[in-house]
């Protein structure tokens, strides 16, 4: 399996090459998302990883599995998989229940162990502000505090989407730019 291929559970191992191969064929969506609940943890989190780039470039393959992604955000429990899935999740059109519903799985990834999982969490909840405008001000008052108190990597991320919410500034290129960076390193 192409996905069970790498030196640790974290690494990326072939997660770009699985994520080819979807956008190449998009049948195969099917079976990536079906890796998501497998009990290899490391498995799971590429599988994500590579579904968070398949969903940056072909929104619609991901999109007929919303309601399962968004089961499986409540349930998810590795750092890799959640770190991906959220951002994945808030990718997607969702009704306002929905986002009530993301919102509340998000907030308690707050208290997550990863900083990377506090700071896509904190980046899920901004992008869900331009689908259910009504969670802004909720969203911007937590963000202040977790720019004060949390990690370097939250603090530096919360200015960054504070000064964008407030000034009602896009921030969804931090996406583009971060799965540039991914490509990158792929390529290198």
């Amino acid at each position: 399996m192409l996905l069970a291929d790498a030196r640790n559970r974290i690494g990326p191992g072939h997660a770009y090459g699985a994520a080819m191969r979807v956008l190449e064929n998009p049948r195969l969506a099917r079976q990536l998302i079906e890796c998501l609940w497998d009990e290899d943890e490391g498995v799971s989190g590429r599988a994500a990883d590579a579904l968070e780039t398949v969903a940056a470039e072909l929104p619609a393959i991901v999109a007929r599995y919303k309601d399962a992604l968004l089961g499986l955000l409540v349930e998810a429990r590795s750092i890799k998989l959640r770190w991906h899935l959220g951002l994945v999740v808030t990718g997607l059109k969702l009704t306002r229940p929905e986002c009530r519903r993301v919102a509340e799985s998000l907030n308690g990834w707050l208290d997550d162990r990863s900083s990377i999982v506090k700071t896509c969490a904190m980046q899920g909840l901004a992008e869900l502000t331009r689908q259910d405008s009504s969670l802004k001000d909720e969203v911007l008052d937590l963000l202040r505090i977790l720019t004060r108190s949390g990690t370097p990597a939250m603090r530096a991320r919360g200015r960054f989407l504070v000064e964008r919410l407030e000034k009602g500034r896009d921030f969804a290129w931090v996406r583009v730019k971060q799965q540039a960076r991914k490509s990158q390193r792929l390529i290198h």
